[in-house]
């Protein structure tokens, strides 16, 4: 599954930048999607594989944080290139005269830029709390990583502050986002509804379909998790539950986007082509 999350992700990639009809807007977001699910999906199973492998359960307080830190990074980054492109789909069909003006590359990378910039400022954040944290020698972890809620919940110092700062962490890596998302597909479906033809709104909202589909599963098993973990409160079911959107979500997402579109397709079939 892994493999097929890391090879899916890179025929993306490798499709959109070798082809120059998808050098578009939303396959630029998308190669940039590909490119941080690879990130999301490696920093925690090759280290789970090994584990198995080696029969080993240890991991150092260093590696530790540094797995959470690009968990943090990879994972706020998913969220926030995911609402730039509903903002791309938004300008697409609310104003498609002007979309090619509006969405010119300089501001395409700017929006790329901030966002990862965003996530390292949330990473880097998350790691400064936890840091301040005070932690007994030898802490068990019931995870196959080093999940951020968990490490917050093992301290054994006052977490009063720490809770205030990741409520603001989660604020702009999670709150903000959905409300983006939400706003461009209610601007969408208002737009959408205005189209006088069956067939009009067949091929506007056919564009922006495969994304609904990847925001619908990201944040659909994310929310999953956190709901049936706090419902059981069982930390073997969590583990179980996290491996839906750290393997699954990721290994979806490009079968999705390919299935559903001709041009991805296409391009995938010419790139095999020439390779072979």
């Amino acid at each position: 599954m892994y493999l097929v999350t890391v090879l899916g992700n890179l025929f993306i990639v490798l499709a959109v930048s070798s082809d120059p009809h998808l050098h578009t807007p939303m396959y630029f977001f998308l190669s940039h999607l590909s490119l941080a699910d690879i990130g999301f999906t490696s920093t925690t199973i090759p280290k789970m594989i090994w584990d198995i492998h080696t029969h080993s359960r240890v991991t150092s307080y260093g590696g530790c944080l540094t797995q959470m830190s690009f968990f943090m990074l990879f994972g706020c980054l998913d969220s926030l290139l995911l609402t730039v492109m509903a903002y791309d789909r938004f300008v697409a069909i609310c104003h498609p005269l002007q979309y090619l003006v509006i969405m010119n590359p300089q501001l395409c990378g700017s929006l790329v830029f901030v966002s990862f910039f965003i996530s390292l400022l949330v990473s880097q954040m998350h790691n400064s709390v936890v840091l301040q944290l005070t932690y007994f020698k030898d802490v068990k972890i019931s995870h196959f990583f080093c999940d951020p809620s968990q490490l917050l919940s093992l301290a054994c110092s006052d977490t009063l502050t720490n809770n205030i700062v990741m409520y603001f962490v989660g604020a702009i890596s999670g709150f903000l986002p959905i409300s983006g998302i939400f706003f461009s597909y209610y601007k969408i479906v208002s737009s959408i509804l205005r189209v006088p033809s069956s067939g009009g709104k067949y091929r506007a909202f056919s564009t922006c379909g495969s994304h609904l589909a990847v925001v619908c599963l990201f944040y659909g098993t994310g929310l999953g998790v956190y709901l049936s973990s706090a419902a059981s409160h069982s930390p073997r079911k969590e583990a179980v539950a996290s491996v839906v959107y750290t393997v699954f979500t990721p290994m979806l997402n490009p079968f999705i986007y390919s299935l559903r579109n001709r041009d991805i397709k296409r391009a995938m079939q010419r790139l095999l082509s020439r390779a072979a």
